[in-house]
Parts: C-alpha cells; sequence; structure tokens
C-alpha cells in the first residue's frame, strides 16, 4: 500500500536529488517539488545571486519557509536542498511526517560533481579538504533520515527502485 506521506529526498549538493525526484515523482505519479527552484522563483533570481546579493541568512530563511510549506503538502516527491535538512525546524517536520531518502555518495564522486558546478555558492571558494568536512558535517545529519540509499554501485533505474519500493511499504 502506497504511502499517502511525502517522499522527501536529501543529501549533499550534487547527489541526484533533483533528477532522481523528477523522476521517482513520475514513476509513483506524485507531484514534484524541488525546493531550490521554488527558492529561486520566489527571489526571481538564482540561489548565487541570492547568496551574493542578499546573504546566507536571507536564503535559509526562503529555504526554511518554503521547506515546511511544501512539507504540509501530501503525496509529493520533495527535493530538499543540500542544507534544507541541517535546519532543525525542516529536519523534524520531515521526521515526523514523510519518508525520508538519503541519497549517500561517497565523498570522491560528490567532490567531483560539486567541483564541476558553477551553482554551488557555498563550494566555490572551498578546497577539497574543506568540502571534505562539510560532506562529513552534514552527512552525520543526514544519517537521521529514514532510509540511507547507498548510491555509489547503484545506477538510476535501482536507486529509483529501491526508493519506490520502500516508500511504498513504508
Amino acid at each position: 500500500m502506497k504511502s499517502n506521506k511525502n517522499l522527501v529526498l536529501l543529501g549533499m549538493m550534487g547527489s541526484g536529488k533533483s533528477t532522481v525526484g523528477k523522476l521517482i515523482a513520475k514513476k509513483l505519479n506524485l507531484d514534484f517539488i524541488d525546493i531550490d527552484c521554488q527558492i529561486e522563483k520566489k527571489a526571481d533570481m538564482t540561489i548565487s545571486e541570492i547568496f551574493k546579493q542578499k546573504s546566507e541568512v536571507y536564503f535559509r530563511s526562503l529555504e526554511e519557509k518554503i521547506s515546511i510549506k511544501a512539507l504540509k503538502s501530501n503525496n509529493s516527491v520533495i527535493s530538499l536542498g543540500g542544507g534544507g535538512f541541517i535546519n532543525e525546524k525542516i529536519r523534524k517536520e520531515v521526521l515526523v511526517n514523510s519518508v525520508s531518502f538519503w541519497l549517500n555518495w561517497d565523498s570522491a564522486t560528490l567532490i567531483k560533481r560539486i567541483k564541476n558546478s558553477k551553482k554551488r555558492p557555498l563550494a566555490f571558494n572551498l578546497n577539497d579538504n574543506e568540502l571534505l568536512d562539510l560532506i562529513n558535517k552534514r552527512s552525520k545529519v543526514y544519517s537521521k533520515a529514514l532510509f540511507k540509499i547507498n548510491c555509489k554501485l547503484l545506477n538510476k533505474k535501482q536507486i529509483l527502485k529501491k526508493i519506490s519500493d520502500l516508500y511504498i511499504n513504508d
């Protein structure tokens, strides 16, 4: 029996939350909400621009409002921003009312993906060791998710199957 709770994807920037989220939403016939996209729409600027022009504090405030509102919906697949689950209010809402999945990757893969992206304002000026510290710090919080999906040895289809099977049987 399919859960009527939201399915929430969390993990580091570059972990594939948006890509997997769209695919799993389509597969399960659910709405898809990408929090980072919602923030950009609401602010009418990119996340990088928000960080530069408004500040990280402004971004985090907007992220909290938009995430909490999205989490109040039902039957949606929600892709949280990389730092969303670090916020205690968002995390509590996710853990109480959603089925959460941590898309876990090895550090080397994440660092490579993050370095290749221009839209990760928090990672712009970080070297590999600083990125590793960020990954390790966030992983401690991500580990509170209901399910941990170790993605390294899986292809997209296998990740989708794992998530949909766990969600449907939750």
